[in-house]
């Protein structure tokens, strides 16, 4: 089957803004304030790459039941869990794995929910070639595979044509967390790394580096990097003009 990416002529701009390791639940508030911002046409189209403290996330139509492990186990471990608005099942995000936000105006690239979910795993399909990784498709899941296992998660939500959440490529995570849960509601399959399959070690800074070229090339946008201090002091800057 072939897939359509985003003309190369129509190059357009997105803000790269690569941050630390975030606690979950203070990236979720970010993207709605974000999101906001870019159905307002307050802001450009973004994409926020960063790592997790460990955390399992609920798709709005999960079920808990594919949490494994007890509140108490839970609580013990530290990992916390939140209901989100994206869509799949239970995914864990924590250290070592590469978790991307794309705030996109779909209006500016195609609207098409299909199109912008393969754009995703194109984008995490060729990150991985460029490591020597055959990341492949399965037929009626969504995500990014090698062989059996499962390397990258996708779990998007569109509102009035803005993305946000996105998707969790494994690099090298802990991945016994995805012991504790039943990751993305699919039983038959297990999940990997890129480290894993690579059987060597590799810093998170090359694979940031090659998915947002690849998330360049395949949205045909000039990817332009800020801080987020400097994403944030334009989100204050808007909401400012808006209180006026």
């Amino acid at each position: 089957m072939a897939y359509f990416y985003a003309d190369a002529l129509a190059m357009r701009t997105v803000w790269l803004v690569h941050f630390p390791l975030t606690p979950y639940a203070d990236a979720l508030a970010l993207q709605h304030r974000l999101v906001a911002a870019r159905q307002r046409g307050a802001l450009n189209d973004m994409l926020l790459l960063l790592e997790h403290s460990p955390v399992f996330t609920l798709g709005r139509n999960a079920s808990e039941a594919n949490i494994l492990a007890s509140r108490e186990t839970l609580q013990q471990l530290g990992i916390p869990v939140f209901r989100v608005e994206r869509g799949g099942d239970v995914t864990y995000h924590g250290p070592g794995q590469l978790v991307g936000y794309p705030i996109l105006d779909l209006r500016h690239f195609r609207l098409d929910v299909g199109w912008f979910v393969r754009s995703l795993e194109e984008v995490l399909l060729r990150a991985l070639a460029d490591f020597g990784i055959r990341g492949t498709r399965i037929e009626k899941q969504i995500g990014v595979w090698v062989g059996d296992a499962k390397i990258a998660q996708i779990g998007a939500r569109i509102e009035q044509w803005i993305t946000y959440h996105g998707f969790a490529l494994n690099v090298n995570p802990n991945l016994a967390h995805f012991d504790l849960i039943v990751p993305c509601g699919i039983r038959d399959k297990s999940v990997t790394s890129i480290v894993r399959v690579l059987n060597a070690p590799l810093a998170m800074p090359q694979v940031r580096a090659r998915v947002a070229a690849r998330f360049g090339e395949v949205f045909a946008s000039q990817m332009e990097e800020m801080t987020p201090a400097e994403l944030v002091a334009r989100l204050h800057s808007v909401a400012a003009d808006d209180v006026r």
